[in-house]
């Protein structure tokens, strides 16, 4: 369990530093989709580099129906998330789409009941309440402020939160036959086929400026690539449920950088906001169930049964 939720939040904490490298490619002239399509591009290629050169093994497929996990994974969720995700910043605010696309926790725990079979233990739901009253608290969501409100960003913002939980719900299924590394590498593999026709053909000149293309590669590189890969690996050692808890650590490090590289306000409100989202990973943590059967436990090194 320990090293899992160290797997995990370090996956979720590099996933925080999104926002540094992202800022940097928009003030390039790049429109938000395109920054996705250049991330998965550019972790696309890396990883297929690096493992190409390193373990060619992590290519091999058992067979090429298990391409199904990858479109659920690549396109599903990675494409899918990010296109809702950026729809609703554009139909609302900021601090509304990132609350919407933190409703994945409660989407994965009520999939991975119904897929998985995992318990919803008192504990559990507590810490998740936690974990959401911390994101809302963080973002600042409040009555007072009273912020108009579209039902198509509700839509679209709902939907983010589905696309970034069937990460963890088409990963499981995937960590049965394979390792976190090929499930990474096919993932964006397919995320980049699906972004082919989006990308910025006409901006590639961009690049001929060294941070260019230092932002655009080191984007591909730790929040993303290095990122999914270990998230993954911590995956296969806990319940979906509770990985995408721990996995709310992430608009903390947002955060925490938000603040201090660009000098953004800190309230009393985010300030308790983090206590809960740290609270709720302590208590998963320090207080695990004794008298239930972990996925790890239940299902042995493989994965999850079903």
């Amino acid at each position: 369990m320990k090293r899992a939720l160290i797997l995990i939040i370090t996956g979720a904490a590099l996933w925080g530093t999104i926002g540094w490298y992202v800022n940097h490619l928009y003030e390039f002239g790049f429109t938000p989709f395109e920054v996705v399509t250049l991330r998965v591009t550019s972790t696309a290629i890396l990883l297929i580099v690096y493992f190409g050169l390193t373990e060619k093994k992590i290519f091999k497929l058992k067979t090429i129906k298990d391409v199904k996990y990858f479109i659920g994974t690549g396109i599903f969720s990675i494409v899918f998330f990010n296109f809702c995700l950026f729809t609703t910043m554009n139909l609302s605010t900021l601090p509304i789409a990132t609350a919407l696309l933190y409703t994945a926790p409660i989407i994965v725990a009520i999939l991975s009941r119904i897929l998985f079979k995992e318990a919803f233990t008192k504990k559990k739901f507590t810490a998740l309440v936690l974990s959401m009253m911390g994101i809302l608290l963080i973002v600042e969501i409040l009555p007072s402020q009273g912020q108009s409100f579209q039902w198509l960003a509700l839509v679209f913002g709902l939907g983010s939160g589905l696309g970034y939980a069937l990460y963890s719900i088409f990963s499981k299924y995937a960590l049965e036959t394979y390792h976190s590394k090929t499930i990474t590498l096919y993932t964006f593999i397919v995320a980049t086929a699906g972004c082919l026709p989006f990308f910025p053909y006409d901006k590639i000149f961009i690049f001929t400026q060294p941070a260019a293309l230092f932002y655009a590669i080191g984007l591909g590189l730790l929040p993303t690539a290095v990122a999914y890969i270990i998230y993954t690996i911590g995956l296969k050692e806990v319940e979906a449920s509770k990985a995408a808890i721990f996995s709310t650590i992430e608009p903390v490090v947002a955060t925490v950088i938000g603040i201090t590289l660009f000098s953004e306000a800190f309230s009393v409100f985010q300030a308790a906001g983090m206590a809960c989202i740290i609270g709720a990973v302590i208590l998963l943590e320090k207080w695990p169930d004794r008298n239930q059967n972990s996925i790890a436990g239940t299902a042995g090194k493989k994965g999850v049964t079903r």
